[in-house]
């Protein structure tokens, strides 16, 4: 879990904060351009829509970072007054947002004297704390490359193979953007419909062992809720822990534990970009709209370096020959053939002190429990991974035929000598 930042409100400092408009926009002298199309209302809501566009980002976005933007907008159009008296407004209803009061201070100060660039601190000021002056314009960033660089219309990321309409949400987080994205599922599949800025471990992702301050990187689950009034004030509204490490970072000799996402104290807006200890924090207001909808167990999360986005339409032939591999093995553990179902199981297999001879007595004793009754997989989840290896994460409920419910179980699937083999299976419901 990560430790409280002890650094204090810098209200006087300055940020480098429109040099991301420049990328992906043509530039007027002095300052970038953007679209001047008329942007809603902090308070008012709106269906998500994927674009380049800043409204469509703020329609959706925490009203606190929508305003932010909309204060970049005027600007980067030359509305420096009217910036001006927005950043007022943002800093008297949101005070503890440090960003917002580091934009505020550079716009006063432009009133009064010419600035030689963006973010120009004077240096008694710099001084004092240029680590944290670094975190605040790297966070500057960030939150304008969500807006430069939007998913692609109708695009998941690749990690999303198949859900099925019971999970009724899913997350992915950007490492290398600090962003979040909540999907949900509907009766057209999986839908965008929100975004938020998010802090990451100290040392980046791709967690290893305990303590080592980075962010796993992995397909992982929400295994619970907790309430933010068991819980003290560090973690804010409330906490959503991962399953980490999963079977595939046991397998990797990978440690550590009390990976969350969770919110901020009750005294601050936002963290910097990379400032955890391996959790991943998101302002409380967001964090809230996440509680109210995401269920534990049946929500996966995935963490990425970098997210690729793909349309469902080229996935497609992947999604179909997953599927019909894991019909291969229930249609295998149906029929009673014991080796046909061992021969989907890989010689490393691993289920807590059971190595694959163990593993092949217990499913013996299944099969023969079965008795040749029709077995159904409901529910089937495939999510996939790519790093040193090609990764399956499978659930799935287990139903016998004359039963209405059974086991969930999960697989983790890998790639050896080019074919999928299942090296950890175990029963999670």
């Amino acid at each position: 879990m990560s430790k409280r930042p002890k650094t204090p409100l810098l209200r006087g400092l300055l940020v480098t904060w429109m040099v991301a408009l420049s990328a992906g926009l043509a530039a007027a002298p002095g300052h970038a351009r953007v679209t001047r199309t008329k942007a809603p209302a902090a308070s008012q809501e709106a269906p998500y829509q994927q674009s380049s566009t800043l409204p469509a980002l703020q329609a959706q976005s925490a009203p606190a970072e929508a305003r932010l933007l909309e204060i970049y907008r005027l600007v980067g159009s030359g509305q420096t007054r009217k910036a001006l008296h927005k950043a007022e407004t943002l800093v008297r209803d949101v005070p503890n947002f440090q960003l917002a009061q580091l934009v505020y201070g550079d716009l006063l100060a432009a009133q009064t004297r010419p600035l030689p660039s963006m973010g120009h601190a004077p240096d008694d000021l710099a001084a004092k704390a240029p680590q944290r002056l670094d975190q605040l314009r790297m966070e500057a960033e960030r939150r304008l490359q969500a807006l430069r660089d939007r998913p692609p219309l109708g695009a998941l990321p690749t990690q999303f193979i198949e859900l099925p309409p019971t999970t009724k949400h899913a997350i992915a987080v950007d490492a290398s953007k600090s962003r979040l994205y909540l999907f949900e599922n509907g009766p057209n599949g999986l839908q965008l419909v929100a975004d938020h800025y998010a802090s990451i471990g100290r040392l980046g992702a791709d967690k290893s062992f305990e303590g080592d301050q980075r962010t796993p990187l992995g397909v992982y689950y929400i295994t619970s809720r907790l309430d933010a009034k068991k819980l003290t004030d560090f973690y804010g509204i409330g906490a959503l822990p991962l399953n980490y490490p999963n079977e595939y970072d046991r397998r990797l000799g990978k440690t550590g534990s009390g990976i969350w996402l969770h919110g901020v104290p009750s005294d601050s807006y936002a963290r910097s970009p990379n400032s955890t200890d391996g959790c991943v924090v998101l302002a409380n207001p967001e964090l809230q709209t996440i509680l109210e909808r995401v269920q534990p167990r049946s929500t996966p999360v995935v963490i990425a370096r970098s997210l690729q986005w793909v349309t469902p339409v080229k996935t497609e032939p992947q999604r179909r020959s997953l599927h019909n591999l894991i019909e291969g093995w229930r249609v295998a553990r149906a029929s009673g053939d014991l080796n046909r179902l061992m021969s989907f199981y890989s010689p490393q297999f691993a289920n807590g002190t059971r190595d694959l001879n163990q593993w092949r007595l217990t499913l013996e004793k299944e099969v023969t429990q079965q008795r040749g009754r029709a077995l159904q997989l409901k529910d089937v989840a495939i999510l996939g991974w790519k790093d040193k290896s090609d990764i399956l994460v499978v659930t799935f409920g287990e139903v016998s035929d004359g039963q209405r419910t059974g086991a969930v179980k999960r697989q983790y699937w890998g790639k050896e000598g080019g074919l999928w083999k299942i090296f950890y299976e175990g029963v999670i419901g």
